[in-house]
């Protein structure tokens, strides 16, 4: 895949610029994610973006971990971001964390203090906010805004060493109350926090803020380009108002679209709760776009890549559609997936007139769509499970499967034609459907020419391995969940289905972890991590496109 068809022109654009015009005389561009939860979709194209934009230009990336905020980050995260990072293909020259740089960092504080650009403000958390003023109102300097330099040097070194308590004073940028971007009305750089960070444990108690870190350690790693999610256009004043006044190697930062992606939910905080609240069963759970819950339900990355190539690259943030992120699942599976045969809801099909100890291997097709796969033997018996929905004592318009009467073909098999049923006496509920084969028809063939409209696939109960399989629908019934707070009721009640009495082929018995196939006629599955030997657990990945679903539907009344 094309870099160009990845990114769209205006970032290449951009950067080829930057080369010729001797602005920068290399590309190096960085990841900075924080290390307070896993890895989502939301997060694939910009990775994708920087990753791709370093390896046109002969460049390197940098992962870099943004570990400001001590209270939300954790090792384990770090861990689980490199190792989602590692499964989307992308590759990084060197990893880094913000806490690297807290040293440095302080210093250049101190500098901007010195310059009188950086002041001690004693106001709490509320009042700053309270006093930062609207987009129509300007804001209210501080109290404290014009501290002589001495005294603010020595307030600065007195909350680092930890004499104030935790929120008591903030060290802010002087820049402009007034000024019409409100990001720039004297942001904080440092605020108290009495927390251990997981790396440097208590050597401190004052953080850097996000606006004040990451632009300074894009410059103190030589970042030629800082690419971002169009958010942070505001923030880019900030960004290069910093770098001017320091006087330091000078990153420039570029916006792109964010991926939105209907019925995904993209904040952290918000499926945090679902995991503590245990509406989810992890961060992994296949229900969520987390990558982690992607790859748990037998997304392939190439997908994923092909998806964010897909949805092209604009400055203007906009929607893409659950459904196309799911036709590039199916196209990638559909390449690669071995072709099995599994009954979800079976129902017992007896073939009368097949001999009663017999059974037939029939030749299987496991890739129509690579040769190389080859074929595989089925066992072929008198007693078979079919599925449920193939079978209709009564059927509705239009419907070509098994009814009393009609005949079908068997996938790989012979035709068979539905002679009655056996019903249970409680309940009256359809527990056998008996039929007749052709024997002059094994392998699906009419000698005689006999058209069959519909071919249905079947398991040997005699061979059939009995397994556990996991069906799992869009977890939120709304197509924005990230509006709003009231998690609770957009949750999709049916986003799991489970079945424990599922037949399928006997090779599928061992099945291992990760294995993925196409249960023909029903969708793509892999086998779940929950899985042991010889009991695999399957999760659907992705339905096929069902024409009769609608159709069905159609005919049911309003």
């Amino acid at each position: 895949m094309e870099t160009n068809e990845k990114l769209g022109a205006f970032i290449l654009e951009a950067v080829a610029e930057d080369l010729k015009s001797g602005r920068f005389k290399y590309v190096r561009t960085r990841l900075p994610p924080e290390p307070n939860g896993y890895l989502h979709i939301g997060h694939c194209k910009a990775f994708l973006i920087d990753y791709y934009t370093a390896r046109e230009f002969g460049g390197e990336l940098y992962l870099r971990f943004d570990d400001t905020n001590p209270a939300k980050e954790e090792t384990e995260y770090v861990e689980a971001i490199e190792e989602d990072a590692r499964w989307l293909g992308i590759q990084w020259a060197k990893v880094t964390f913000a806490s690297d740089y807290f040293d440095r960092l302080y210093e250049w504080a101190i500098r901007l203090v010195e310059m009188g650009l950086a002041y001690v403000d004693d106001q709490s958390p509320e009042e700053v906010s309270n006093t930062r003023g609207t987009l129509t109102e300007p804001g209210k300097e501080s109290p404290w805004r014009n501290r002589s330099v001495e005294e603010n040097l020595d307030l600065l070194e007195r909350m680092k060493k930890g004499e104030f308590p935790e929120g008591s004073r903030t060290l802010r940028a002087k820049i402009d109350m007034t000024d019409p971007n409100i990001v720039m009305r004297d942001p904080v750089m440092y605020r108290i926090m009495r927390t251990p960070h997981h790396r440097t444990g208590d050597k401190w108690c004052i953080y850097p803020m996000y606006d004040w870190s990451h632009g300074q350690n894009d410059s103190m790693e030589g970042i030629t380009h800082s690419l971002c999610s169009q958010e942070y256009i505001i923030h880019r004043p900030l960004y290069e108002w910093f770098l001017q006044k320091l006087g330091e190697f000078p990153s420039r930062q570029i916006e792109f679209s964010r991926l939105n992606l209907t019925y995904a939910m993209m904040s952290k905080r918000k499926v945090r709760k679902l995991v503590e609240t245990g509406v989810v069963r992890g961060w992994d759970d296949p229900r969520l776009t987390t990558l982690r819950g992607l790859r748990r339900r037998g997304v392939p990355p190439e997908a994923i890549i092909t998806f964010v190539s897909q949805t092209g690259e604009t400055k203007n943030d906009s929607w893409v559609e659950m459904g196309q992120l799911e036709a590039c699942i199916r196209d990638e599976l559909n390449k690669r997936s071995l072709r099995r045969m599994a009954v979800l809801r079976p129902l017992k099909l007896v073939i009368d007139n097949y001999p009663e100890d017999q059974v037939e291997e029939m030749n299987a097709v496991n890739n129509p769509e690579d040769e190389s796969a080859g074929t595989r033997k089925v066992p072929f018996s008198k007693v078979l499970y079919i599925e449920q929905d193939d079978f209709r004592e009564t059927p509705p318009p239009k419907y070509h499967r098994l009814y009393p009467g009609n005949e079908v073909r068997l996938r790989y098999a012979y035709l068979v034609k539905c002679t009655g049923v056996v019903h249970d006496p409680a309940t009256g509920a359809v527990t056998e459907v008996h039929c007749t084969y052709d024997p002059a028809t094994r392998g699906g063939d009419t000698p005689d020419g006999r058209k069959v409209k519909s071919t249905i696939h079947w398991v040997s109960a005699q061979h059939a391995a009995t397994v556990e399989v996991r069906l799992y629908d869009q977890l939120f019934t709304v197509e924005q969940p990230d509006v709003g707070e009231d998690i609770d009721s957009i949750i999709n009640p049916k986003s799991l289905e489970i079945l424990t009495g599922c037949s399928v082929e006997p090779s599928l018995a061992e099945a291992q972890p990760g294995d993925k196939f196409q249960f023909e006629r029903n969708g793509y599955f892999c086998v779940d991590l929950d899985s042991v030997l010889g009991k695999p657990i399957f999760n659907r990945t992705v339905t096929l496109k069902d024409t009769w679903a609608k159709i069905e539907k159609s005919n049911k009344p309003d």
